[in-house]
């Protein structure tokens, strides 16, 4: 049963990798990457009750939270990127 959804998991891992490459749009892109790292969290939640290892989901979580943030710093800096463009060329 754990090893059919850890497959799923790195299934949907390597979608996640090909609509990161393919992305019409950036917010597409930082989406698939998002969607990756949630994905990770989740197979090294896995991983961690397979092998009998807690101390994997202290790791999971730092991940977790490490991604996020991450996701919100890149989303922030095309935010601000995107501004800027506009501003030069308005001025």
């Amino acid at each position: 049963m754990f090893t059919a959804a850890s497959i799923a998991i790195l299934v949907t891992m390597i979608l996640a990798i090909a609509r990161a490459l393919m992305g019409p749009s950036v917010y597409d892109r930082v989406l698939a990457v998002n969607m990756f790292g949630t994905k990770t969290v989740l197979l090294l939640s896995v991983i961690a009750f397979l092998y009998g290892r807690p101390d994997f989901l202290d790791l999971a979580l730092a991940y977790a939270l490490i991604n996020f943030i991450g996701v919100l710093a890149v989303l922030q800096f095309f935010e601000n990127r995107r501004s800027n463009t506009d501003a030069r060329e308005d001025g």
